[in-house]
């Protein structure tokens, strides 16, 4: 089990250390009162996107596992487009070398010198479809989600809200949409199966079965047991088939993880309970997990990266708008809370 988590909020990267059995600790504090967005780790190099309203995005790096920090590089388009980055809303690594980074607005960039330099993937950039891209919960068209198929670097999807899911097979060079079978009720009838058109708010990929995928949807959950050639929307309506965050097992593909809440302009749980949803048999049937959660009136959110499972797939940590931060030790039969309340958390992630 992974004893280290990295906890990205609005006022700082918190490093939490495991010190004993359901104990755990702020080891670390990094810039304290900056909005981090999202943290990466690879191997002993720290990558961190910060996203300031005053001085726009920028990107750190640590070569000494957070010891001393550089500002690094932030992935921008060229001078002279009319749209520039607002936010760095992913980062991800292909275990090779290389790293890919997701952007307000919806552009994705790769770096080969492990972000020293940045480059726009332009072939998605200029997708002739891009004026039928839409906004999500930001105004603009934003990635967040980038799953690297361990069998093969190359082989990417992406996720976008609005714009659906995408698949390349040659490292960005040509793109293809991958959202048959997703629906949106927020469109009008004729619009609800075009593949722009989809909110996919998170898209997670089985490590050990990378042909599955889970989604949570804006308004549902879907999976695809075929590289998301295909979607199936699944039938669970308790107590909500709204949310941002899911998890899926690193071994076993049947096994995934939602945190559900009231869609749109709301976005709290229902009846201000707070739970987590689970399957065990691959979306035939759905456990409510409330142990070690709030019993009285909660009215936490958990963002789409806010929620991690770690190699064993037992151990998940996720946290919340109201800077509460939950573990489970057993696949989310029970959860203990952490005593600090820390700033909204945008994202969690097992190091």
């Amino acid at each position: 089990m992974s004893d280290r988590i990295l906890l990205s909020t609005r006022k700082g990267l918190f490093d939490l250390r495991r010190k004993g059995k359901d104990n755990w600790s702020i080891a670390h504090e990094h810039f304290l009162g900056s909005p981090v967005t999202f943290a990466l780790p690879v191997k002993k190099t720290l990558h961190v996107s910060i996203t300031d309203g005053h001085f726009g995005p920028k990107m750190h790096k640590s070569a000494d596992d957070g010891t001393s920090w550089e500002e690094a590089p932030t992935p921008a388009l060229p001078e002279g487009d009319e749209l520039s980055v607002s936010m760095v809303w992913a980062i991800e690594d292909d275990g090779a070398g290389r790293l890919w980074a997701g952007t307000l607005p919806g552009a994705l960039f790769t770096s080969e010198d492990e972000g020293v330099s940045w480059q726009l993937v332009q072939s998605l950039w200029d997708d002739p479809s891009r004026p039928d891209w839409s906004g999500g919960g930001f105004d603009e068209t934003g990635i967040h989600t980038i799953c690297v198929d361990p069998r093969n670097r190359d082989h990417v999807i992406i996720a976008m809200s609005s714009a659906g899911v995408w698949r390349t097979e040659d490292g960005g060079a040509s793109w293809e949409k991958r959202s048959s079978g997703l629906r949106a009720e927020y469109t009008p009838p004729e619009l609800a199966h075009d593949p722009v058109q989809q909110d996919p708010h998170r898209v997670v990929q089985c490590a050990s079965a990378p042909d599955m995928l889970w989604m949570q949807h804006h308004n549902g959950i879907f999976k695809s047991t075929d590289l998301g050639a295909n979607w199936t929307e699944l039938d669970q309506h308790e107590p909500s088939n709204f949310g941002f965050a899911v998890a899926v097992h690193p071994e076993n593909p049947d096994r995934a993880w939602f945190v559900p809440g009231i869609k749109d302009e709301y976005r709290y749980p229902k009846d201000g309970k707070f739970v987590v949803t689970r399957t065990r048999d691959g979306g035939k049937s759905f456990d409510i997990l409330s142990d070690g959660l709030p019993k009285a009136a909660s009215y936490d959110l958990v963002y789409r990266h806010a929620l991690d499972i770690d190699a064993s797939g037992e151990r998940l940590v996720m946290g919340s708008t109201t800077g509460g931060v939950w573990i489970t030790e057993n696949g989310g039969d029970s959860w203990y809370q952490l005593p600090e309340r820390f700033p909204p958390i945008a994202a969690v992630t097992f190091a």
